[in-house]
Parts: structure tokens; sequence; C-alpha cells
């Protein structure tokens, strides 16, 4: 009976539906009503020379409708939440430590150590995601979540890999970051924080895909959530008020820590998946392409076919490209701080811990801002930059003068992140350098020599942060748009100054009375170079690209 209605529909197939807007009809299909041909897009439908204005960076218009999470206000909201979550977890976790033991504030920053050989991975194939995953104007919605899971998926069997190499290698490790005076005490410490790496590996694969897919309540979910349970955990079991009898210990802290930081990394995958699968099924995603619309040309009936989303071996290659290129600039950038780190921890417990609390002030409080505003910026321009090489043409590799004004269309997230870090960062650093240095640090390490020594580090490159803050936005558009030039610019920096300050630091015969003396020249000094070096290249980008000297990378779909 049914055969008469449905003449060339198979019932038998299996074939998955979805609700579409009535007037969806830009698909062309093959007879059979079964999978679509190609996707008929009007003219009207290809972005014009303004079009990615529309971010909500165009203007200081931040009324309500700005507030999305694919507006610029929206999405600096979303990042400032997920940015200082971690930093107030990080400030409290020392003070519950020193409230433990405060000989063992140091043994903290294993956990600092720990994620600084995991950034080598984390800065590698997530940092492709602004610039492959981000182009949005290019690649369907179905082409960008298949990178996305293919990130998560690859960078979570790395993270754990990791992991285990983090564990066997627990005393070696423990050798070369913890102060000889804590060094047994902190074994245990340094193998369960080992698996940070793990948890670490997904948080960021996660953060970069979700943001760089206009999503920034991914990250902002997996920081509050992972920021709630830790400090009520903390409070039940190692606080000066914890429920029990029992003496709390610096390896409860971590036990809880690593609890809190695989849940939260699990809590935030699904939650990712569980949006997306939501909004597919109520027609969210409809005009992103996810589900295509076929008909059948004889019954007018129309089924809808879902395009694949899965992790893929294409899609790894596609992201291997960019990525390789950020992996090494991540490897030799870290590898140097880690040897100038090694020679710190060698200068003693007071020294070394002096070190781990000025990090908790400046990545704990000052580069709150210049962090929220780096990835909204880089997300931002990785969408103009999509948007204009698929105006100019995805093929064309060799653009013929690109005029200023569309240069700045570009870049101008990156300039209004540059006015806002400034303008955040420059009273915060006056504030903490005539007041708030030496009583926070004396505050989180419990020691009076620990203090000391933080505020007079603190005073001494408190300004080279300024420019820090300005470098970091200056340099999304380089990260976002040519990651080739972000690497040059970052081995000029390592290799012509840090490089050679390291050496000096390893040869020189140095104690903890002078140390300082150096490696505020190496990480003080890198500052202003790294300022002067991205200037230099984003100048040579504007030059080459205005020019028409500029040879753009191919774009390779997956």
């Amino acid at each position: 009976m049914w055969s008469g209605l449905l003449p060339n529909v198979n019932l038998t197939q299996r074939v998955k539906y979805m609700m579409l807007a009535k007037d969806d009809t830009n698909m062309r299909t093959d007879g059979d009503g079964q999978a679509p041909l190609q996707t008929v897009e009007p003219a009207n439908s290809r972005p014009s020379g303004n079009s990615s204005l529309d971010d909500g960076a165009s203007s200081p218009a931040w009324h309500m409708a700005a507030l999305q999470r694919d507006k610029y206000a929206g999405a600096l909201l979303f990042n400032l939440g997920a940015f200082i979550l971690p930093a107030l977890y990080g400030t409290l976790s020392k003070l519950w430590v020193a409230n433990i033991d405060s000989s063992l504030v140091v043994t903290t920053d294993i956990y600092t150590y720990i994620g600084v050989v995991a950034e080598v991975l984390n800065d590698g194939l997530p940092r492709a995601a602004w610039v492959v995953i981000g182009n949005k104007a290019s690649r369907s919605l179905q082409q960008r979540l298949s990178l996305a899971h293919t990130l998560i998926l690859f960078q979570s069997i790395l993270g754990l890999v990791m992991s285990i190499a983090l564990v066997a290698g627990a005393k070696t490790f423990a050798r070369g970051f913890v102060p000889i005076e804590v060094r047994e005490r902190s074994l245990t410490y340094v193998r369960i924080s080992s698996f940070s790496a793990f948890s670490s590996a997904i948080e960021t694969a996660l953060s970069a895909a979700t943001r760089a897919l206009d999503k920034p309540d991914v990250p902002f979910i997996i920081n509050t959530a992972k920021f709630s349970v830790n400090i009520i955990l903390d409070m039940l079991i190692i606080s000066k008020f914890h429920v029990g009898t029992h003496q709390p210990t610096i390896n409860m802290q971590a036990g809880i820590q690593l609890s809190c930081n695989l849940t939260a990394a699990l809590v935030g995958l699904l939650y990712f998946i569980s949006t997306t699968s939501a909004s597919a099924r109520h027609g969210g995603w409809k005009h992103w392409g996810l589900f295509r619309r076929s008909c059948d040309s004889g019954s007018g009936v129309f089924l809808e076919t879902q395009v694949g989303t899965r992790p893929s071996l294409n899609a790894l290659l596609v992201l291997l490209r960019p990525g390789f290129i950020m992996f090494l600039e991540s490897a030799v950038r870290n590898a140097l701080y880690l040897w100038l780190v090694s020679t710190i921890v060698a200068m003693g417990s007071t020294y070394a811990t002096a070190w781990g609390v000025f990090n908790i002030i400046r990545w704990g409080l000052v580069m709150v801002p210049v962090l929220a505003l780096e990835a909204t910026s880089l997300a931002f321009i990785g969408h103009r930059w999509g948007a204009w090489r698929r105006e100019i043409g995805v093929t064309t590799l060799r653009p013929v003068g690109v005029t200023f004004q569309t240069l700045f269309r570009i870049t101008k997230p990156a300039f209004v992140s540059l006015a806002l870090a400034l303008a955040a960062e420059v009273p915060l650093a006056i504030f903490l350098s005539l007041w708030g240095a030496k009583p926070f640090a004396r505050y989180l390490s419990g020691s009076d020599d620990v203090a000391h020594v933080t505020a007079e580090m603190w005073k001494t490159i408190d300004w080279c942060y300024i420019f820090f803050a300005a470098s970091t936005q200056m340099a999304t558009i380089l990260l976002a748009t040519r990651p080739k030039w972000y690497l040059y610019q970052s081995l000029a920096s390592n290799l012509l100054y840090v490089l050679p300050w390291a050496i000096v630091c390893q040869v020189k015969a140095i104690d903890e009375s002078s140390a300082w003396k150096y490696h505020s020249l190496v990480f003080g000094g890198s500052l202003v170079f790294s300022f002067v070096d991205v200037l230099i290249v984003v100048g040579l980008w504007v030059l080459t690209l205005s020019r028409g000297k500029a040879n753009l990378e191919r774009f390779r779909g997956n």
C-alpha cells in the first residue's frame, strides 16, 4: 500500500532524519533521494568584504546582543571566567599546603613544572585550532567538528602516554625540579601529579577546539566544575576546618587536585558532546549543514542524511601541518624555561619557594586578563582570516597587494585586546609593586624570608609584564593567520636572547644572593626583547601582504 505513495524510497534502508526549516531549499540531490551531490549556495550567502566584522569587536556596543558566545564581548566574559577560576585555586592551594607544612610549599611547584612539560604537547596541535577549526568561512560545521573530535582524541592519547612516562621517571624529575631538602618527601606528590599531564591534555584540546567553534562556555564549565569541587573537597579534607580527626597531608591535596582535574575534563567533554547532540536533534544547527536534506524527485519526500563528524586520519593530517610548527616552537621555548628553572631550584628552598610564589602572582593574578584577551583575539582573528581567504578564493596563494583597510579589518580584535590589556595591566602592576606583592607573598608562603625575596623579584621586573601583555596580543595576529611566522618570532626571541643568558646562568658561579641579578635579565629582558621581536615580525607580515609578496599556505580540507 505504501509503495504507491513512496515509489522511489527504499523503506528498508536505514536513514537518519532531522527536521529542517521549510525554507531550507539550497540543496541539490541525486535522483534516489539518499545523498546530496553538492550544496548550492546562493550568491548573496558568500561573505562580503565586511561580513566578518559582525563579531562584536568592531564597535564598542556592549549591549545584550553583543554578549553572545560568538561575539567578542560575550566570548571575553566566558574566557575571563574560565581563566580566573584556576588562578584562584592555584593561589588557595598554596595556602592549604602552607597550613599543612610551609617547608613543602615549594613541592607544589612540581605541578607547575609537569604542566610545563605537558605544555610542549598542549601547545602543538591545540594551537592549530585557531587557524584550522576557527576557519568557519571555508569549512562546514561538520568538518570543524570532525577536526575538534580528532584533536581531543589524539591529545588525550598523547597525554596518557606522557603521564605514564612521568610516573616511571618520577625520581629523575624530582632530582631536577625539587630542592634537595624536601626531595624524598615529595616523590609521592610527583607520581600523583604526573597524571595531571593527561587531564591537562584533554582540557587544553577541548578548550582550544570549543573556543575556535565559538563555544567558550565549555572551558568555563570545565573550570567552574574543577574550582567548585576542589574548594569543597579541600575544605572538607585538608583545610584547618576539615571534617574528622585525620592529619591533612600534601599528598591528599595532590590526590584531590588530580581527581577534580579528571572529573572536570570529563564533565566538559560530556557537556560538549551533549550540547552538540542536543542542538542537532532540535535543529539548532540546521543552517550549518550538519544534516543535509535530500529530496526524492518523484514523491517530493525530504530525507536527511547525517554527515559524519567522527575523528579521522584525514582530519589529523590537516591539524598536523600547522600543529607541528606549534609543537616545535613550544618544545624550544619550554626546554629553555625548564633548564632555567633547574638553576633556580639549585639555589635552595627559600629562593625556589619565592620563585613559585612569584609565579602565582604573575600567572594567578596578572596574566588572567592577558590570557583571556589572547584567547578571544585568537578566535576572532581566525574567523576573519578564514573569511578573507574565502573572499579571495582559498586556492589563491599569492594575493595581490592587500589594502591596509582589509588588514586592519582582519587584525582589529588584536588591537581591541591590546587596549584592554594595557588598561588592566598598568594599574595592576603599580598596585602590586607599591602595596600588594610582599604581604600577598607572606600570606601564601607563611615565611618572611620568602616574602622578601618574592617582593624583590616582582619590583625588579614588574614593568616588563606590560610589554608581555602587549606582545601577547600582537602575536595573536601571527598565530591565528600564519603559524610559521609565529614560529620565526619565537625562535628569534629564544635563540638570540634566552639561550645565551641561560648558558650564562648555567656556567656562571652564582649563589642565592646574586642569582636574581641574572635571572631577572633572562626573564624580564626576554619579555622586552619579545615585544620588539613581535612588532618587527608583524610589520613584515603587513609588508608582505600589502606588497603582494606573501606566499600563503595551501588550504586543506578534511
